[in-house]
């Protein structure tokens, strides 16, 4: 999803002065699309010009909420057509002004409570001792290379130090409540990918971009890097809220000490101590508590904050715990476990090899015990709303317990057709059957989360209609893009791309393409899905023909089309902390700026 620059193809031969020099990365063809607006300013001069500009630009901004992207963006080319800048600096005077919007913020955390994440791309590659492991690289300190330099520093004032790319472990450290703050180091491209995600969740975060974006012979500016390690100032005035309380809550759940209070466990008092009678119940809870993002359980608590008041939206401030009832966690804790269980029947009916990067459940247990699992997941996520009806009231968990039945049948409904449609063997599907299998997929799980986290703060009378509305729109719009990231794949999962065309899944981007193709194109397209054994070539093909009509283009129309609808739904949503929320969910879950469009060639 990222680019390239004449900096980035190694024209830019010595290191300046107080620079690293870093080892090469060859740029992914799906980089070339962005690489335009991700140039790095060629000289030090030029570069501080832009960040002083950014203090003045950033004076302005409303730090009360975070800093959206589009705000963001529209004050970075409002400082560029001040200054004449081109447009290829956009990337870096966004990072800048972003910078200035978090400076004060960042500096007021304890350097304990911070975390330093850095690029292992500036490890010298053929003397490197470092292995690596689940966080990363993991650094001897052996001095070969400014790696280690930036380490003993930040070691020495306390920050915790992680030497990764992508946003996995950066968010699983600022979920888990270990830090309050991020100072990241990377390539623009990088920084994107995982500061968009930050920025969204409204962290306190300095960046500090490499000197080109692929790697190849670019460098670091050293004494800023120092230099931002060593912020540290009191508490500024304003201070931004942010959902981070909610989503540490929200995962928090699932650590043993919570898990096994909301949900004790009925059958061993420990995996270790499992018999068999006791073995799915350890295998269940295991799988609850391995990988996954918590949003579902995080939509359930933020929507019950929202209806009273937004209390819990406030500064990550890890000295005032987010107070919950237990009855409204074990309630958003059947949200996860429906979702796991989901997740165990999709990965054996699509035959998929890894979840959270680790071989799925069936793989190493077997088709039936995963399903059997899988059952009793759902049978623990009814039980754990049911029992509160004295705590929530009948017909409170009457309700939720209902929409929850309706969400999996409608789930079933979406999944049946998906799999009736690859075993029908004629492999034809119209754009308005793959969004109707979307909404039936993707949508009422959704909108059982928000509506259960609405409905435990009291009926939702005429929400009711907004809130579905609302969540059909959003689940469209988010499987779409989902689609679209098929063709970017996924690392962290061991995706590879067109994982959707070796599946044979009908997807609306395949539903676009046979709607617009010549009859060869078609045949050839009926041809590679009823493959067993399709090859790397034939997801090439597809793409190719994809990109002849403007499939993935489309696509992204849709998108901004169900967004805009989910927007104007939010803006009429009431108490006001609720509207805030439903569009937290849209600038997180439906991203402006969508991925790059895969290459077509």
């Amino acid at each position: 999803m990222r680019p390239a620059n004449s900096m980035a193809t190694g024209t830019e031969k010595v290191p300046a002065a107080g620079s690293a020099r870093v080892r090469h990365r060859e740029p992914e063809a799906h980089d070339l699309s962005t690489a335009h607006l991700k140039l790095v300013p060629p000289s030090e001069e030029l570069r501080l010009k832009i960040r002083l500009e950014a203090v003045r630009a950033a004076a302005s901004l409303d730090r009360s909420n975070p800093l959206t992207k589009d705000v963001l963006r529209r004050h970075a080319e409002q400082l560029m057509q001040t200054v004449g800048l081109p447009p290829g600096y956009l990337g870096f005077t966004m990072v800048a002004i972003s910078n200035e919007f978090w400076r004060e913020q960042f500096m007021a955390v304890d350097f304990k409570r911070r975390l330093l994440l850095l690029p292992h791309c500036l490890k010298h590659t053929e003397t490197c001792p470092a292995d690596y492991d689940a966080a990363g690289l993991n650094c001897t300190g052996c001095g070969g290379c400014v790696i280690a330099d930036f380490k003993l520093a930040a070691d020495d004032l306390g920050y915790k130090v992680l030497v990764a790319e992508g946003t996995p472990a950066m968010l699983k450290v600022l979920t888990s409540g270990e830090v309050d703050a991020v100072l990241g180091v990377a390539c623009l491209n990088a920084l994107e990918r995982a500061f968009d995600k930050v920025l969204k969740v409204g962290v306190p975060s300095l960046a500090v971009p490499l000197l080109s974006n692929d790697c190849a012979s670019t460098t670091v500016d050293v004494d800023w890097v120092n230099e931002a390690v060593r912020l540290r100032s009191v508490a500024p005035p304003q201070r931004t809220r942010t959902y981070l309380p909610l989503l540490r809550a929200a995962n928090e759940m699932f650590a043993d000490s919570q898990l096994n209070t909301l949900a004790p466990r009925s059958r061993a008092a420990t995996p270790g101590d499992a018999d068999p009678i006791a073995a799915t119940e350890s295998l269940g809870y295991d799988w609850l508590a391995s990988g996954g993002k918590r949003f579902r359980p995080f939509i359930t608590l933020a929507a019950y904050d929202a209806m009273n008041g937004g209390k819990s939206v406030r500064p990550a401030d890890m000295s005032v715990p987010v107070e919950l009832p237990a009855a409204v966690r074990r309630v958003a804790m059947a949200m996860e476990v429906f979702h796991k269980a989901s997740l165990l029947h999709d990965d054996i009916e699509d035959d998929d090899a890894y979840r959270y990067g680790h071989e799925t459940l069936h793989r190493r247990h077997g088709v039936p015990t995963a399903i059997n699992v899988g059952d009793y997941l759902i049978g623990l996520g009814y039980r754990l709303v049911s029992r509160e009806a004295k705590s929530l009231g009948a017909e409170a968990v009457n309700d939720i317990l209902e929409r929850l039945a309706q969400a999996h049948e409608k789930l079933a409904e979406g999944q049946g057709a998906e799999l009736f449609w690859r075993n029908g063997g004629n492999m034809e599907i119209k754009p308005l059957d793959a969004l109707k299998i979307y909404a039936l997929k993707t949508a009422p799980a959704f909108e059982a989360a928000l509506y259960a986290g609405m409905r435990l703060a009291g009926p939702l009378g005429d929400r009711e209609a907004l809130v579905a509305e609302f969540s059909r729109n959003l689940g469209v719009a988010y499987q779409i893009i989902n689609d679209l990231k098929d063709w970017d794949g996924d690392d962290n999962n061991k995706l590879v791309r067109g994982q959707d065309v070796l599946s044979a899944r009908p997807t609306l981007l395949l539903a676009l393409a046979l709607e617009a193709a010549t009859a060869t194109q078609k045949h050839e397209l009926r041809d590679i899905l009823g493959d067993k054994e399709k090859c790397e070539c034939a997801v090439h093909r597809v793409r190719q023909i994809y990109a002849a009509h403007k499939v993935f283009e489309q696509a992204e129309t849709m998108v901004r089309k169900y967004r805009e609808r989910c927007e104007s739904v939010a803006a009429d949503a009431k108490p006001d902390a609720l509207r805030e929320l439903l569009l937290f969910f849209v600038n997180t879950l439906l991203e402006r700026d969508l991925p790059p469009l895969p290459e077509g060639q």
